[in-house]
């Protein structure tokens, strides 16, 4: 079945993804509203999304879509759930900046068995199925060997919509600049977690990710080798929760770097 689960998901990212690409041409006449503080959503996400739900609706019938746009409150139940980010990195692709994505995961009976990333503006494809492995464009995927702090790259999402998470944060972001060879910032949690399973990052962290966000991008980094947890080292679902995904050997040092007071 996760054969066929992937094939469904990969099908759908790629609809959505040739849509949104041919929307880019026209990124400054777009339409968009704004959700909350510093979070929109434009008439390409919520199309993109409806692409994405007939296409997986066509393949599973019996499927539930759980998605950003249309229907962020869904739970998961005992059958196939797919949850979908039908355009990670909104803002970027609202400026035109080329970071963006598709990210596409299903979940049946409660375990994440298949996940897809798909690169919009460079047309690149993550993929990973449980227990086989993670593929970029049909190559291996995973991760990095770096092992010392200061040789580390790591990735990071602001607190944007919450400035409160600010005071927590800024810590954080301090001892870890500090202590690594550099911190980015590219806004676009299913990529860059799609990095951290090709080895190009390190490590990544955010305080806080809806399931759509990093769902998909939790099955890469784990089937490329490294590990997914929230800020105790609990390993985590695709959920509301904070985030600390690495290569796997620098995973302690992170946690404790992120949780000294």
């Amino acid at each position: 079945m996760s054969d066929l689960l992937l094939h469904a998901c990969r099908e759908a990212a790629a609809e959505a993804a040739a849509y949104i690409r041919a929307r880019a041409t026209t990124v400054h006449q777009i339409d968009w509203q704004v959700k909350s503080r510093a979070d929109f959503v434009s008439e390409v996400d919520t199309a993109a999304e409806e692409l994405i739900t007939r296409a997986l609706l066509r393949a599973f019938p019996d499927a539930q879509v759980m998605g950003e746009e249309l229907a962020p409150s869904l739970t998961l139940g005992d059958g196939v759930t797919f949850i979908v980010d039908p355009l990670d990195g909104t803002t970027n692709f609202l400026h035109g900046y080329p970071q963006y994505g598709v990210s596409i995961a299903a979940v049946a009976g409660g375990v994440l068995e298949v996940g897809v990333v798909h690169d919009v503006p460079r047309d690149i494809v993550y993929a990973a199925r449980r227990g086989g492995g993670a593929w970029c464009d049909g190559t291996r995927m995973r991760v990095s060997t770096t092992t010392e702090p200061l040789r580390a790259l790591i990735g990071t999402g602001f607190p944007f919509k919450d400035r409160e998470q600010l005071d927590p944060y800024l810590p954080q972001f301090v001892r870890m600049a500090s202590a690594t060879s550099g911190l980015r910032r590219a806004g676009a949690a299913a990529l860059d977690l799609a990095d951290v399973a090709a080895g190009r990052l390190d490590g990544f962290w955010e305080l806080m990710l809806a399931p759509w966000d990093m769902a998909a991008g939790l099955l890469l980094v784990r089937e490329a080798g490294g590990r997914a947890t929230d800020f105790s080292g609990t390993e985590v679902g695709p959920s509301q929760s904070g985030l600390v995904a690495s290569n796997g050997v620098m995973h302690d040092w992170m946690l404790s770097q992120l949780t000294t007071q």
